[in-house]
């Protein structure tokens, strides 16, 4: 397996992985949102790509804003993630979340957000965004599933409300 920015011929196969992991188009309409919008940034939405050529999952870390003290700051938020049911289970997602994260460090970022399942992410070292300050960007999104993994240069300023593109309320990506 090899894991590698999407080009444009890629875009259907992240969709059918989309779709076909989360029973729905509602991601895969986030996708070409995020996309569409100056929040995509290329190089940090990767596939996993098996030995034959299938594209397996896909992670997309696209930028949101943060109302600070000091200003609005663009940061990075991973939305969404996926492994196509016929691969969950075999590491494709641990696999795609690390080598982003990794990614996000060699930029020097502060810090990335997940809207996600509590029991998954905290293996990557994600915890409750309020701990340091860092609230939602709706009430709709339960406390323990608004998560942030801060990285080697995060800095306590990095704290306030998360504002979400309009992407995100577009697909109905906010909460639950």
């Amino acid at each position: 397996m090899i894991i590698r920015p999407e080009t444009p011929a890629d875009f259907p196969a992240v969709e059918a992985v989309n779709n076909a992991a989360f029973g729905e188009e509602s991601e895969a309409y986030l996708i070409r949102l995020i996309r569409e919008s100056d929040l995509y940034v290329p190089e940090l939405s990767l596939i996993a790509v098996l030995d034959d050529g299938t594209v397996a999952g896909h992670v997309m870390f696209s930028l949101v804003l943060l109302d600070t003290a000091q200003g609005e700051e663009r940061i990075f938020d991973l939305a969404p993630l996926a492994v196509h049911p016929d691969h969950q289970g075999t590491g494709i997602g641990d696999a795609l979340t690390r080598h982003g994260l990794e990614l996000l460090e060699a930029r020097g970022e502060p810090l990335v957000l997940v809207e996600g399942i509590p029991s998954y992410y905290p293996r990557f070292g994600f915890e409750r965004a309020s701990r340091h300050g860092i609230t939602p960007p709706s009430p709709r999104t339960p406390n323990d599933a608004f998560m942030v993994k801060l990285l080697e240069n995060y800095e306590p300023r990095f704290r306030g409300a998360v504002r979400y593109p309009e992407a995100f309320y577009l697909a109905d990506a906010v909460g639950p």
